[in-house]
């Protein structure tokens, strides 16, 4: 049995759950997602927890059964509490503003790099830090990764949009010797 796809899931106080042969869906206070099923594995309600199972043993199945899991456990925690995810820029010169649904990035290039936020993503910017918010767990995730690829931190200043609390490995210039 799955470590992760045996442990049950507790429905918070304002989330429903809808299940029909082919896809779940489970609507909260911040919103409502969708999620096709697995053939083999099944997700049943009983009372205010989630229980996932599989039909068989086969290794396909019990590679699907702890994916499935932490699905619905994201979606659950999405519509509940929602997720969120924060970048900071650093570099002198370097700022953004948030200009209706897209984000307005100055990082060092000759020109300002417009990024527009897909829908069911909200941004907050406040002096350097930028705070990305959704209830898709992976949409939020995948904003942010595209957000720090607009121009990645470098190694001898740091300068570049990074994950708050990532550690970036630091160079020393050309001379070998650290400063």
């Amino acid at each position: 049995m799955s470590r992760i796809g045996k442990l049950p899931i507790q429905l918070p106080n304002g989330v429903t759950f809808l299940n029909n042969d082919q896809a779940i869906t489970v609507t909260g206070p911040k919103g409502t997602l969708s999620q096709f099923l697995m053939p083999g594995i099944t997700v049943a309600q009983e009372g205010d927890t989630l229980t996932v199972t599989r039909a068989n043993n086969k290794p396909e199945l019990r590679a699907k059964h702890g994916l499935m899991r932490s699905l619905v456990n994201n979606m659950v925690n999405g519509v509940s509490e929602g997720f969120s995810k924060q970048l900071e820029i650093s570099g002198v010169g370097y700022r953004a503003s948030l200009q209706g649904n897209s984000l307005k990035f100055n990082v060092g290039f000759s020109h300002d790099v417009v990024y527009t936020l897909p829908e069911g993503i909200s941004a907050k910017v406040e002096q350097n830090v930028i705070t990305i918010e959704g209830i898709d767990r992976q949409q939020v995730g995948q904003v942010a990764a595209e957000i720090r690829a607009l121009k990645k931190p470098e190694p001898y200043k740091g300068k570049g949009i990074a994950y708050v609390g990532e550690r970036i490995l630091r160079k020393s210039g050309k001379s070998g010797k650290d400063k």
